[in-house]
């Protein structure tokens, strides 16, 4: 499973043909398949990022739009 830095990651933001990927408390996730992350963007929020605090602090969904999403790697502390 690949560890991802946050610079590495930053490059997987939906944009210029790259899939777009988040991290969720250190886990991260490829929500490319998801119409609602067309082009790396959902809700103000951008793909390539931790969104850990954005997922418990604000999504009314929290933990459970994660299901099913691919697990792409880790996100070295």
């Amino acid at each position: 499973m690949k560890t991802f830095s946050k610079e590495e990651l930053a490059q997987f933001n939906g944009q210029n043909g790259q899939p777009a990927y988040v991290a969720v408390d250190g886990t991260v996730y490829d929500v490319s398949g998801k119409a609602a992350w067309q082009g790396g963007k959902h809700h103000g929020n951008l793909a390539g990022r931790d969104l850990t605090d954005v997922l418990w602090k604000k999504s009314p969904h929290k933990d459970s739009v994660l299901t099913g999403l691919p697990v792409v790697g880790k996100l070295a502390e």
